[in-house]
């Protein structure tokens, strides 16, 4: 892992290369937010804002999502995949802010992984962006840039987060998960573009050689066998510049 210092020159120059980063989920309210993120997972944000205005139309708040006909629902959010599930989750956690929370959404972490269905990922997301209350969400695309960087050392993204998040301001915790992320989904790709990386020289994963079999052409397949024979405050910073 890096020392804090180089974390926190990485992920300013990080920040210098996404100014502005922030969720690409399209929202009005803490509810809203909640919803479209418990919808965001196994695709893409993009996909997510082509649904949800149908769906928050139809049902605009948590007390109508309650009392929602699961079967519209399903159909409402199909093209986000898993859609039974998500379905099942989200009329969920809409009974239980009803229930619990008199229909609002809380701004509380303990209160929020308490909801059925959602995690300090999603918890995180929605107290950084709906309510200003710091927070460093951990996606597939933090876990995999943190580790690659240096930034952290763990596959489990509860630890990544603390580690992150143990050498930053708070104030800086949501934006820095938001570089992350366009940083992920932009250039630190699985195979990534390295060329385009604003910090490719101080980073580990590219000088291992990492990226040449990142890139390298899979092998052809061969021809199958009959079927009978056929027997898974950074902002700008560069890299190695110290904080102060």
């Amino acid at each position: 892992m890096l020392s804090a210092d180089a974390t926190r020159d990485v992920l300013g120059a990080l920040m210098a290369q996404h100014p502005g980063a922030t969720t690409e989920l399209a929202f009005s309210n803490p509810f809203e937010l909640l919803v479209a993120t418990i919808l965001s997972a196994q695709t893409t944000d993009r996909r997510v804002n082509q649904v949800t205005p149908a769906l928050f139309r139809q049902y605009p708040d948590s007390r109508a999502l309650s009392a929602a006909d699961p079967a519209e629902v399903e159909r409402l959010v199909r093209p986000t995949g898993f859609f039974r599930q998500k379905a099942r989750t989200i009329v969920g956690v809409a009974r239980a802010l009803t229930d619990r929370h008199d229909g609002q959404v809380p701004a509380e972490m303990a209160a929020l992984v308490h909801l059925p269905g959602v995690g300090r990922k999603t918890a995180n997301v929605v107290l950084g962006h709906a309510f200003g209350v710091p927070g460093f969400a951990v996606d597939r695309h933090v876990l995999r840039v943190a580790n690659r960087l240096g930034l952290a050392a763990s596959p489990d993204p509860d630890a990544v987060e603390a580690q992150v998040t143990a050498v930053l301001p708070p104030a800086d915790w949501t934006v820095a998960s938001d570089t992350l992320i366009l940083h992920g989904r932009r250039v630190c790709r699985p195979a990534p573009l390295c060329d385009a990386c604003a910090v490719r020289r101080s980073c580990a994963f590219a000088g291992a050689g990492a990226i040449a079999s990142a890139r390298a052409p899979r092998r052809p397949a061969r021809a199958a066998r009959p079927a009978a024979e056929t027997p898974r405050g950074l902002r700008g910073r560069a890299p190695g510049r110290k904080s102060r």
